[in-house]
């Protein structure tokens, strides 16, 4: 028995070209519902794969599998909001969203109309983009809070006054003071430079930080943001960024950024 997936909702527009992309299942042709001014971007698939209960099995059993239909499912999102050279206001869904039938989703649709509606005006003419930042080189960031914190050189001067057996026990001591600092310095730091980008934009948000295992870098993230844009504004939010990127390496810092995304930090 077959269901229909749902990836996203957009506004209605003329002239749209196919969604090449694939279905999530790999197979299927995705295609468009329209339902009043909305576009819904759908496929059919199997609910005995894709069924309620088979996806959070899937992420128990199978990673690979959740891995390779996720990616597929952004994809198809990413196709969807574009026109041409044109970038479309769309609601992106959650991974694994499926209704019974055309029914089923026009009655969500109707129920949900206005809170869509909404969304939509909020992220019309507005694009959603990536920035993050790694620490390239701890040792370096640490000499340099260290060549300027008062309460370290105090610390470090009174171990020197200190006979050899009793400086020893303080080791531990001056290092929680270093790292302390070290901690307080870096956030000072990368608010700093979150606020900076802020500046250019409708709305921003900080991300959790992800580790090196999802990564795939050697350095540990230190900021994982995205900001919401105005259109007009993008080649001045980017401008900017690419000043930030040179003055922050540096210090010792790499920024990443990337887009335009499908807006679901702002949804």
């Amino acid at each position: 028995m077959d269901g229909l997936y749902l990836y996203c909702l957009r506004e209605k527009t003329k002239d749209s070209p196919p969604i090449l992309a694939k279905g999530v299942d790999g197979d299927g042709e995705v295609f468009v519902l329209p339902y009043r001014q909305l576009e819904a971007v759908v496929s059919k698939v199997c609910l005995e794969e894709f069924g309620s209960d088979e996806i959070p099995k899937k992420a128990q059993e199978d990673l690979s599998w959740i891995r390779e239909k996720a990616l597929a499912h952004e994809k198809v999102i990413e196709q969807a909001m574009r026109q041409n050279s044109k970038v479309l206001s769309v609601i992106p869904m959650r991974f694994g969203t499926i209704f019974k039938d055309g029914a089923s989703l026009e009655k969500v649709l109707d129920k949900d109309y206005s809170k869509v509606e909404k969304n939509l005006e909020r992220i019309r003419g507005k694009q959603e983009w990536s920035v993050k930042v790694y620490l390239m080189d701890r040792e370096k960031f640490e000499q340099a809070v260290k060549e300027k914190s008062e309460s370290i050189k105090e610390k470090e001067e009174e171990m020197a006054s200190l006979p050899e057996g009793m400086a020893f026990f303080m080791e531990e001591e001056l290092k929680e003071i270093i790292a302390k600092e070290v901690d307080k310095e870096l956030g000072d730091v990368v608010t700093g430079f979150f606020d900076r980008l802020a500046k250019h934009t409708a709305s921003s948000i900080k991300n959790r930080l992800l580790q090196k295992e999802l990564t795939g870098r050697r350095e540990p993230m230190v900021l994982n943001s995205a900001y919401l844009i105005q259109e007009k504004e993008i080649d001045d939010f980017k401008a900017e960024i690419e000043d930030l990127k040179r003055e922050i390496q540096t210090q010792g810092f790499c920024l990443e950024y990337s887009g335009p995304w499908p807006p679901y930090n702002f949804i």
